[in-house]
């Protein structure tokens, strides 16, 4: 019996246990039985013998979970296998999760986590802490959502060489440039639309001003060339100067404007608004996440899928869990 405690109680942590209550049996065939063990938001908890759907229902009717067992006291009483870590991300300090994740690598469990934070703070760092005390961290969930970008580079790509990866890392400023491109509509009305469709945050910064894909870039750079790079080291240009005249221009001349992240084997790091060829593959609209992957044997491989939400999120912490835990790999 495998126990999850789930650390974040918010919109993807709720998310990840309706998947696994919804997905039991199908989830169970890849890793046997599991249960969670302990759930754990800002301000409470639940601990002991309950069920997911318990769980989801008092959060729902109370606004939180009954217990006031903190997130410490849970790592120290160790009551389970791996822990899920879905707090919200800081990447200038990582933290709160990168804290807990730091414990829970010390007592030699696993973490999977969709936590960017930490990742981009201190990658290298939390590999080589795994590493050393015989655990695992599963991070696909911080870069693409539903994208399996990391394990497909890794697996799926395995003794190619990555030369170059190129893409759309966040949904909501592709969102709001594909709305600019085809209404031809100011940058602060397609913003407050999109705040309203709840597709925006309420402040958008981390968003239209490059940081989150930012942050994916780091994630991207350190787990795939190897590099040992900080969030600092990215050179960031927003969204918020774009204007509908820019894609007159663009589209007459055959592009569209997308805010691209690119990161290569020499040591480029970049998130900016690019012209895109109408018939390229990164030319997509909505929410959608794109990856453009260049290799040397397989030459480009290209990625598309959401990157947000809360059931994409699961699908990626599900397949962490699976790759940690499948095919009997669990004790």
């Amino acid at each position: 019996m495998i126990r999850i405690a789930l650390i974040g109680f918010g919109t993807v942590g709720r998310g990840f246990a309706k998947a696994l209550a919804e997905n039991r049996e199908i989830i169970e065939k890849k890793i046997g039985k599991f249960r969670i063990s302990a759930i754990c938001d800002s301000k409470s908890s639940i601990t002991g013998d309950f069920t997911i759907e318990e769980a989801l229902r008092y959060k729902l009717e109370k606004g939180r979970l009954p217990e006031s067992i903190g997130v410490e006291e849970i790592i120290e009483q160790g009551a389970f296998d791996v822990i899920v870590e879905t707090t919200p991300t800081d990447v200038f300090s990582g933290e709160p999760g990168l804290g807990y994740i730091k414990k829970v690598l010390l007592s030699g469990r696993d973490v999977i986590t969709s936590n960017k934070g930490p990742l981009v703070v201190a990658y290298h760092e939390l590999i080589k802490l795994a590493e050393k005390h015989n655990a695992r961290i599963g991070f696909e969930a911080t870069v693409g959502g539903a994208m399996p970008v990391i394990k497909m580079i890794r697996d799926g790509l395995a003794g190619n060489r990555v030369k170059r990866i190129r893409g759309i890392l966040n949904g909501t400023t592709n969102y709001i440039l594909s709305r600019m491109e085809k209404e031809k509509a100011p940058y602060p009305q397609i913003l407050s639309e999109a705040q309203e469709l709840g597709i925006a945050e309420a402040d958008p910064s981390y968003d239209v001003d490059g940081i989150d894909a930012g942050a994916k870039l780091v994630i991207l750079a350190n787990s795939v060339f190897g590099k040992d790079v900080r969030f600092e080291d990215v050179s960031i240009r927003g969204i918020t100067r774009i204007t509908p005249e820019a894609f007159e221009i663009a589209v007459e001349k055959g592009y569209t404007i997308r805010l691209i992240a690119e990161a290569d084997e020499n040591g480029k790091l970049e998130v900016s608004p690019r012209l895109v060829k109408l018939t390229n593959p990164l030319a997509i609209y909505g929410t959608l996440n794109a990856v453009l992957i260049e290799t040397d044997l397989a030459g480009e491989v290209f990625v598309i899928g959401r990157g947000a939400g809360e059931k994409e999120t699961a699908s990626a912490l599900i397949s962490d869990l699976v790759d940690f835990y499948g095919n009997g790999s669990f004790d």
